[in-house]
């Protein structure tokens, strides 16, 4: 399927939703969708893999024939169920009962049969708690398959699941679909119940481009510069995950590059948004061996996988992404002083968490790692105990670019944000500083990163170039000069100088004007001396 098609897809199925939500608002129905497309990927890919391996053997159905074929052959073959499924359990690492298909699931809301809701209940539990070898408990805990929101009796909630599901299949009909384009839909569907979320969006989405930006920034390794790019990352993490989407990219940049990635963490705290990235996972091809997904909540650290004791099995990452909550209150305490992830720097005050999100990423990269985080312009600034953490931050040598990006990227919010850049063990005695400030398309709602927009960060970031209101190199004692105030116009001023005066060849002008005026009253003053009128003083 073309880019363009696998687009279109995304396009049908988001009037679909548009059309049917009805009275339900856009977050509500948003669990609902995802959650069918993510039952047709998992179909759709077993039943892939289900033709390769029973070969001549997987039904041919003659037309009329509506049961999807693999259904056809749970039935026949019912002594051979077990070893089947062993072989699928190792090849694509899930195992889906014939009953709970997309197809056959869309094949009773067709037929409006009246056992849909109860199937699709059983369904979601199979997948949650058997379908793969790790527990996907309450998966699908969002999707309240009892809401009034869907009627008030079993028969009108059946129904209305029955015109969804229906439409869902035949909008995806229209496209030969494969596992990419569904997972490329789900993306695009995300985006689109972000646009329309306003401020909460913030909570599960990072636009692409601002993505794309900083997937390709930690992929990168800028101590080679044959390459200029790392071939392998054994683990990537991202403490705020959202939707994964993030997380996705760094897989995306990386096996696109030809590298390897190994395992990808996340950690979530709102859970909605935390089963959304979970599916997301799957729906893009990372097996569930490949990825861990945590809900809770980071700033109090309550995975004990990081808190681990023994300084030989502390998790350390590669690469982290993040995209944590601006300027989130909260409630440190006076114990989290002696947190081993703040006792260095500090503790990040009650009123804007930016610091502590930074430095919980910090403590878990290992010394040739690479850190970007999204931050709003304020910790490059603010004084108080924001200005004390920078300044050690500094001191250390851990922050290696400072990237400022336009306004109105986001969905959740107008204000112009940065990249921060961070590295345990970096080699310049300086920090690059981007001003891409103004830098954009405009868009109707949201400013756009364009591709060549993105290729000039990454690129200046990547060799450290230096240009003209665009980017330079710092050194610690000018920055410490100025009071270890990182604000970026400070450094790269985007304001264009005026032309140079030459005074002296404006006096030179002056003085020759002034010999005019006095030469043209005289002249003036000879005429009217002819014509016997006074003469002008």
């Amino acid at each position: 399927m073309t880019e363009q098609d696998q687009k279109q897809l995304g396009k049908t199925l988001w009037n679909i939703a548009d059309q049917l939500r009805g009275a339900m608002n856009a977050d509500d129905f948003r669990d609902y969708m995802l959650s069918f497309l993510f039952l047709g990927y998992l179909s759709d890919n077993y039943e892939l893999a289900a033709r390769k391996e029973l070969g001549s053997d997987y039904p041919e159905l003659a037309n009329g024939e509506e049961r999807p074929p693999l259904a056809v052959w749970y039935e026949e073959n019912p002594n051979d169920v077990a070893e089947f499924e062993k072989q699928m359990r190792r090849k694509v690492h899930y195992v889906i009962k014939h009953e709970y298909l997309w197809g056959s699931v869309v094949r009773l809301a067709k037929t409006q049969n009246d056992e849909l809701l109860n199937t699709l209940q059983k369904g979601f539990k199979y997948i949650e708690e058997e379908s793969f070898q790790s527990n996907f408990q309450g998966l699908f805990s969002e999707i309240n398959l009892a809401s009034d929101k869907l009627g008030r009796k079993y028969a009108d909630r059946n129904a209305k699941l029955c015109s969804i599901i229906s439409e869902i299949a035949r909008g995806m009909a229209l496209f030969s679909t494969d596992t990419d384009a569904l997972g490329n839909a789900y993306e695009y569907l995300i985006g689109q119940f972000a646009a329309g979320s306003g401020k909460k969006a913030g909570e599960f989405y990072t636009p692409q481009q601002i993505s794309s930006t900083l997937s390709a920034i930690v992929t990168l390794d800028s101590q080679e510069p044959k390459t200029g790019k790392r071939n392998k990352l054994d683990s990537v993490f991202d403490f705020a995950c959202g939707s994964g989407s993030l997380l996705l990219n760094v897989r995306h940049r990386m096996k696109k590059a030809g590298g390897t990635i190994g395992k990808i963490f996340g950690m979530e705290k709102n859970i909605t948004t935390y089963n959304l990235a979970r599916m997301n996972m799957l729906l893009h091809g990372v097996k569930d061996t490949e990825f861990e997904i945590y809900h809770g909540d980071t700033l109090t650290n309550d995975w004990d996988f990081l808190r681990e004791t023994n300084p030989a099995k502390k998790p350390k990452f590669d690469a982290i992404v993040a995209n944590p909550p601006f300027s989130y209150r909260w409630e440190p305490g006076e114990a989290m002083s002696e947190d081993m992830r703040f006792k260095n720097h500090g503790v990040a005050p009650k009123s804007a968490a930016d610091f502590a999100f930074l430095l919980h990423g910090l403590h878990y990269l290992k010394d040739d790692g690479v850190m970007a985080i999204i931050l709003p312009h304020g910790v490059l600034f603010r004084g108080g105990g924001e200005e004390r953490i920078r300044r050690k931050l500094l001191d250390d040598g851990h922050i290696d670019t400072v990237i400022g990006l336009p306004a109105n990227l986001f969905y959740s919010t107008g204000i112009p944000v940065c990249i921060l850049v961070l590295k345990k063990c970096k080699k310049p005695d300086d920090v690059l500083f981007i001003n891409a400030a103004e830098h954009f398309e405009k868009g109707k709602r949201q400013n756009q990163l364009r591709p060549e927009h993105i290729d000039r960060i990454i690129d200046t970031y990547q060799h450290r170039k230096e240009a003209a209101r665009y980017s330079r190199r710092v050194s610690m004692k000018e920055i410490a000069q100025n009071d270890f105030n990182l604000n970026i116009s400070r450094y790269v001023s985007t304001a264009v100088a005026g032309e140079e005066v030459d005074l002296k060849a404006v006096h030179r002008h002056l003085v020759d004007i002034e010999q005019e005026i006095v030469k043209a009253k005289e002249r003036h003053n000879a005429f009217r001396k002819e014509l016997g009128l006074p003469l002008l003083p």
